[in-house]
């Protein structure tokens, strides 16, 4: 056998790194018995999280996701790394948001193609 290159990567421990953008992330065990890379000192009010993307951390260590609506205005969460991840697109929160950001995005081409005219600053009277 030949020597490895790099060092042997440890099991079950450290903070493993975003195979897409090379930054640390959390590795939290979830009451489910399952992994989650979380973001790494990044707490948000759980309000302004989904609520199928809040992550708590009830006593134990573990974290589980938490589905109430609305939260307590104080709670604090954490969210994955793959949403605040810069090399990995943003998944579609909401459905509708994804879709109006994309009708945004075209009226905003068709806004800026020289060959329409251009908007006027008053709507006519009607009268």
């Amino acid at each position: 056998m030949g020597a490895l290159e790099e060092k042997p990567r440890r099991l079950g421990g450290g903070q493993p790194r975003c195979p897409y953008c090379g930054l640390l992330q959390d590795r939290v065990a979830t009451l489910e018995q399952n992994w989650v890379l979380l973001e790494l000192d990044m707490r948000p009010l759980a309000h302004t999280v989904p609520v199928e993307h809040r992550w708590i951390e009830p006593p134990g260590g573990r974290v589980t996701v938490y589905g109430v609506c609305p939260p307590d205005q104080f709670q604090r969460c954490r969210i994955e790394h793959r949403l605040a991840c810069p090399a990995q697109p943003l998944p579609g929160l909401w459905p509708w948001l994804t879709s109006l950001r994309g009708e945004n995005a075209r009226q905003a081409e068709r806004r800026d193609d020289p060959k329409l005219p251009p908007l006027a600053e008053e709507w006519p009277d009607a009268g």
